[in-house]
């Protein structure tokens, strides 16, 4: 049996924010949303929560899919099935997948907002 299927976000971005918080009541409850920027968060097995910032994840059930790939998974299963359909079409998702690469390396470039946090000094 598949486990439930989780969506990694960073809630510090405002984009990944509005975009969430959009689908929320269309994910959840089959979704379990895991803000990957709260101060308790642990990555999964085998992920470091760098790779986690730098692309979205979305653990489909079976396996780990990230950046362009896992959006169009976490619409899917947000019933924007005919949307998610469209985009993998050859052109569009290459398209898509390059424009989703570019804008994911910006976000991590760009400043304090969607930066990794740094770990807490314990006692401060």
């Amino acid at each position: 049996m598949p486990d439930m299927p989780r969506l990694y976000y960073d809630a510090s971005c405002g984009l990944c924010r509005r975009e969430i918080e959009h689908l929320r009541a269309r994910l959840e409850p089959g979704v379990q949303l895991i803000n990957i920027s709260a101060a308790d968060f642990e990555p999964p097995a085998g992920y470091t929560l760098e790779q986690l910032m730098a692309r979205i994840h979305f653990f489909d059930g079976q396996q780990m899919l990230q950046g362009y790939r896992a959006t169009l998974s976490y619409w899917n299963a947000a019933s924007l099935k005919r949307t998610s359909a469209i985009l993998r079409l050859p052109l569009l998702f290459h398209c898509g997948d390059f424009i989703y690469n570019r804008w994911a390396n910006w976000r991590i470039r760009r400043g304090q907002h969607c930066q990794i946090p740094a770990p807490q000094k314990p006692g401060l």
